[in-house]
């Protein structure tokens, strides 16, 4: 498949980063790790992985302004392009020797008008080798496969995704959490916490479930799978419905296919807005 040459620059950077961190990944009980704070870990690892996408990104694409997750933004407040970077998504299953992690690459253009929009989005999983990929407009793809949403329309055969609460996160996000969980469970054929926000979006995307939701995610946990979902034909959006381009740096997040996206944020929006 010949792909873009955005597409082509954010598959090698991502390739490239992946083969240090499947080493490391190999080698996790000796990983040197300091701590964030509760939950928040980040590995030597993570860093290299960040410093080779820069790297790559850069060379490629010299203009470009960064948003990335552990050295923050760069690159001009005035920037037409910016990549958003998560070199290594589900650290905390990393660490732990669980295969469930991802590199994740977002990219926001900036118009004329002012106005952001979320243009091309990869989340890639090294271990599984697989490479979610889409661009708007182009649609979304796993390696060289076309991806959909699902086509359920029945929430009692409905598999939704989320990500539960952890120790930094702010108390008054659990209660909200706590509300939805409690309303969706009896319908619902089963919710999943794989933790791993890009990997969850992307499965949305695959048809592996058939929503997401999740409170308070930073920009770079979501950027690309957010244009993902919508090139498969789903829906992301925030629990009032918007579409999510200019990503604020705590992101309510609500991801379906095109039936269940509504049912779905209707309970997310009613339990963020109860007193």
């Amino acid at each position: 498949m010949r792909l873009s040459p955005h597409m082509a620059v954010m598959q090698n950077a991502a390739q490239k980063a992946a083969r240090r961190l499947l080493r490391d990944f190999t080698e996790v009980e000796q990983l040197q790790v300091s701590i964030k704070g509760p939950g928040d870990f980040v590995s030597q690892a993570d860093m290299r992985a960040e410093s080779i996408i820069r790297e790559e990104l850069a060379r490629a694409r010299p203009g470009y302004a960064f948003l990335m997750e552990e050295s923050g933004s760069s690159g001009g407040e005035n920037w037409t392009w910016r990549w958003i970077v998560d070199p290594l998504d589900g650290t905390s299953n990393f660490l732990h020797g669980i295969p469930h992690w991802a590199i994740s690459i977002g990219l926001q253009r900036r118009h004329t008008d002012g106005s952001v929009e979320l243009v091309s989005g990869l989340v890639y999983n090294p271990v599984s080798n697989e490479m979610f990929w889409a661009e708007k407009g182009i649609g979304a793809f796993l390696n060289e496969r076309r991806l959909r949403v699902s086509a359920r329309r029945n929430m009692n055969e409905a598999v939704f995704a989320t990500g539960i609460p952890f120790a930094k996160v702010p108390s008054h996000q659990r209660m909200p959490f706590a509300r939805v969980l409690g309303a969706l469970m009896p319908q619902v054929a089963g919710i999943r916490r794989f933790g791993a926000a890009a990997l969850d979006l992307a499965w949305v995307a695959a048809g592996r479930y058939e929503g997401y939701w999740e409170f308070g995610i930073k920009p770079w946990d979501c950027a690309a799978g957010l244009v993902i979902v919508r090139e498969a034909g789903g829906h992301a959006t925030d629990p009032d419905g918007k579409e999510i381009h200019d990503l604020p740096d705590d992101v309510n997040v609500v991801a379906g296919n095109a039936n269940l996206h509504s049912p779905l944020r209707s309970l997310v929006h009613e339990a963020l807005n109860r007193e």
